[in-house]
């Protein structure tokens, strides 16, 4: 099962834009195009990573590649 991340952009935390959720599943997400598809070079095609909200389902994808990734520390008790 996934764990939760939270993710930054440099100094902004990502929160959902639906709930305003701070923590996320995430998944390399192909962007492929039809293109690249039809002449069989789909594993060209760029890559974005998916932020899927824990608690919504809402899902948002970064190109940006200065996205950072933490995992969520259990609390204790």
């Amino acid at each position: 099962m996934a764990k939760p991340v939270r993710a930054a952009v440099g100094n902004v935390w990502v929160k959902c834009t639906f709930c305003q959720g701070d923590q996320f599943r995430d998944r390399e997400v192909k962007l492929n195009s039809t293109g690249m598809e039809f002449m069989n070079f789909g594993w060209a095609n760029e890559s974005a990573t998916g932020l899927i909200c824990w608690d919504c389902g809402h899902v948002q994808l970064f190109v940006n590649r200065d996205l950072a990734l933490y995992k969520v520390k259990k609390d204790k008790g």
